[in-house]
Order: C-alpha cells, then sequence, then structure tokens
C-alpha cells in the first residue's frame, strides 16, 4: 500500500475514535451546542478523507494499468493490437473522455481512436504546430455556440510519437468536461506513453510492410502463390464454418510462350504486368486477385457463387483484349472456374477450377468461360 493510502487510512481511523469518544460523551451527559459543532466537523472531514481514499484508489488503479501497458508493449508486433493497447493507456488517464493515434506515411496516414470518431478527432488535431519536431505537446481548447451538438470535445492535449528522434505521428487524448483543464503532469504523463509507444509502433509497422511485400509477386504486383493457397485455406474454412458461399477464378493467358519466342522475356515480362493491372482494375475491393505462377492467375471471391465467377471471368476476358500491348498485340485468356460444395477442402476447389481452365483451352477458347460446374 502506497504511503498516500496508509496516510488517508490512518487519519480515518482516528476520526472514526474521536467520533466514538465523542458520541459516548453525548450519551453519558448532554451534549452542549459545542459537542454537536465537533461532531459535524469530524463527520465532514470522514467525508473529505473518504473521497481523497477513493480519488487514490482510483489513480492507484490507473497506474497499475498504465504500468501493464508499458511493461507488456514490448512483446507485441502486431501493429492493430499495439494500437488499441496505446488507445486503452491514454484513456485510462484522469479527465480523458477520448484517445487518438495517428501515423503519418509513408502513404496515407493510419488513424486509430477510442472515444471519438477518427474523423472527428482528426479535425480537432488540425495539422500540429509549424515545427514538430521541436514542439513538446500541443494543447486544445474549444469554446462553441448555444447550438453546438451535445457533448462535444471541450479540449485536449497532443504529444508526438518519435522513433529514434523521427516523428512518425501524435498521441492525443480528449475532454468533454469543460471544467477539465490538463497540466504538467498530465503532459508527462501521456508524453511516458508516447515514448514507449513510439519505437514499438514504428516497429510493427515495419514488419507489417515487410509482411505485405513478402505476400507480393515483385513483377505484377498482385499477391503471390504462397499467399494465394494460405489465403484459399483460410477462406474455404471460414466458409464452411459459418455456411458461406466461396468461388474461384484461374486463368492464364493464351500463347503466352509463342509471345516470349517472338518479342523476348523483357517484353513477356511487360506483357504479364500490364495483364495483371488489367486484372486489378476489374476485381471488386473484396476480391483477392494473385499471381500463381508464369502466366496463371487466380482470383478468389468470398461469399460468391458460380454466377459472380462467371461475371468476373467474362470482364476479365473483355479488358485484358479491350486494347493491344506493346509488340505483344492484343492478349487473350483462357479461365476456368468453381464454386465450394459441401464436400471441397481448398486442394479439391482449385483442382476442380483449374480443370474447367484446361477445358477452355481444349476448346480453344471458346466465347466465354468454360467450367466443369453450370449455375443451378
Amino acid at each position: 500500500m502506497s504511503h498516500a493510502l496508509i496516510g488517508i487510512t490512518a487519519a480515518l481511523g482516528a476520526c472514526v475514535v474521536a467520533l466514538v469518544a465523542l458520541l459516548s460523551r453525548r450519551s453519558a451527559r448532554r451534549a452542549d451546542a459545542r459537542v454537536e459543532s465537533v461532531v459535524r466537523m469530524l463527520e465532514e472531514r470522514m467525508d473529505e478523507l473518504a473521497d481523497e481514499l477513493a480519488a487514490t484508489v482510483e489513480r492507484a488503479e490507473d497506474e497499475t494499468r498504465r504500468s501493464g501497458f508499458l511493461s507488456g508493449i514490448a512483446g507485441s508486433i502486431d501493429l492493430d493490437d499495439l494500437i488499441q493497447r496505446t488507445l486503452d493507456a491514454v484513456g485510462s488517464l484522469p479527465g480523458a473522455d477520448a484517445a487518438l493515434v495517428r501515423l503519418e506515411g509513408p502513404g496515407t496516414a493510419i488513424v486509430a481512436a477510442s472515444g471519438i470518431e477518427p474523423e472527428e478527432a482528426e479535425r480537432h488535431l488540425l495539422a500540429g504546430p509549424p515545427d514538430p519536431e521541436t514542439a513538446r505537446a500541443v494543447e486544445l481548447t474549444y469554446r462553441y455556440s448555444d447550438t453546438v451538438e451535445s457533448d462535444p470535445v471541450r479540449g485536449g492535449i497532443a504529444v508526438p510519437l518519435v522513433d529514434e528522434e523521427t516523428p512518425i505521428g501524435w498521441l492525443a487524448l480528449y475532454t468533454r468536461d469543460p471544467e477539465q483543464a490538463f497540466g504538467e503532469r498530465d503532459v508527462r504523463r501521456l508524453e511516458e506513453l508516447a515514448e514507449r509507444a513510439g519505437p514499438a509502433i514504428e516497429n510493427a509497422r515495419r514488419y507489417r510492410e515487410a509482411r505485405r511485400l513478402a505476400d507480393l509477386d515483385a513483377l505484377t504486383g498482385l499477391h503471390n502463390r504462397r499467399y494465394f493457397h494460405e489465403t484459399l485455406s483460410r477462406e474455404v474454412a471460414r466458409a464452411h464454418r459459418y455456411s458461406r458461399r466461396l468461388a474461384l477464378v484461374v486463368l492464364d493467358l493464351d500463347g503466352f510462350k509463342e509471345i516470349n519466342d517472338r518479342v523476348g522475356h523483357l517484353t513477356g515480362d511487360a506483357v504479364l504486368a500490364e495483364a495483371a493491372e488489367r486484372v486489378r482494375e476489374v476485381v471488386r475491393s473484396a476480391d483477392l486477385a494473385c499471381r500463381i505462377g508464369g502466366d496463371e492467375f487466380a482470383v478468389i471471391l468470398p461469399e460468391s457463387g458460380l454466377e459472380e465467377a462467371h461475371q468476373l471471368a467474362h470482364r476479365i476476358q473483355r479488358i485484358v483484349a479491350s486494347r493491344p500491348v506493346a509488340r505483344a498485340g492484343r492478349l487473350e485468356l483462357s479461365t476456368g472456374v468453381a464454386e465450394l460444395q459441401p464436400d471441397d477442402d481448398a486442394v479439391t476447389l482449385f483442382e476442380r477450377a483449374d480443370e474447367g481452365l484446361y477445358a477452355s483451352k481444349a476448346e480453344k477458347r471458346g466465347p466465354g468461360p468454360t467450367t466443369l460446374e453450370r449455375p443451378a
């Protein structure tokens, strides 16, 4: 138990003893006005001490939560987990009703918040000070007209997130209490969290980017073969577990070996890259387009059946054949599609789509995608 808790507890005990003694005296003889006054004073002091004790316990609990965050943050490499832990730690600070983490580039900024919508929090954070490398903190205060929405943000403080002296973003807390005033102690607490969170978050962000690059095919920018098979297995298991639909499209370029022989491998690589870009243009954001080897591609379609797979296959064929590609001329694709069946696993689903692809090639690129299945 801390010294503050011991002191408050002792004071409460002394007050109780004094109160009992006075009440005993008042029972033994008639209490006069002076005794009544002392009793009231002691009762008021006991209430004050009880409030102080509750506040001290609450502060101790907050410190315990923050200590848990500070000691455990180095044990995670997952970016989303670290950001959520950081938000939880900021939200436990005195006076905090909301918290925000904003990470700047490369690419699009990452914004995460708790207790407030990210879009609203971004507006409150603004763009930071003129020199974020030297600014220690930003303090925000808002005054509203009488028509303001209920319970708006009234103020906040933000400190830089830094990794090896390089600013990577901001860590902020907000209050909705118009009477809440943040001071030096609050800034120091937020800085302590930021100092520990900054390097850990940046490390996790680099790890995520490395994993993302490892999952991509270097030539086309689509997901690679390893990622395809891992994801297909995961999506098949999920579809079976929740009774969801799942479809697969496989495709490859017709006569690509002849294209390579005629224009050379460098131009052949450019053809593959252009074909992949055209595939990317027509797939949905929920679909996963992959290069699974040579000139062969695949698209996983969650929550979809044969009809959607056929439609996508036709769209890909049309866009790939819509205009010539450099010296290779106009390209054509063969495709095969399949929908997940109750007894399928990832291997059998892929095999049936692949069989449809080869059947399409055997038919000399018919007018549309060929499959061993037909929509019901």
